[in-house]
């Protein structure tokens, strides 16, 4: 029997909401970026939910006096941060697989 859904949800701190929010609202697709960060789309598009209107200001992330410079400024870093770690992520797995493979001895 296949277990396709683990028994407990899983918890997301602010940041890595944030940051997930603002990857969406960059310009990405909402199910490529929950696939690429292993969250559901459901919980993806509530967290653009609540980011969108304003309820609830401890899951977008903006501060009081930001002016919207600093606010794109802030993303971009954030964007940023998550290239930067998948780039790394990508970097290993080449790292893996480029050892597993017949015939291709690095001299």
């Amino acid at each position: 029997m296949e277990k396709t859904q683990s028994r407990y949800a899983r918890r997301y701190d602010r940041e890595f909401k944030e940051n997930a929010v603002a990857l969406v609202e960059s310009g990405k697709e909402v199910k490529e970026v929950a696939r690429d960060l292993g969250v559901s789309h459901w919980s993806l598009k509530s967290w653009l939910k609540h980011s969108k209107a304003g309820k609830d200001q401890t899951q977008v992330g903006t501060l009081e006096g930001e002016s919207s410079l600093e606010r794109e400024l802030r993303r971009l870093r954030q964007e940023n941060d998550y290239l930067r770690w998948q780039r790394d992520i990508l970097k290993k797995a080449l790292g893996i697989v480029s050892v597993d493979v017949p015939g291709s001895a690095l001299r």
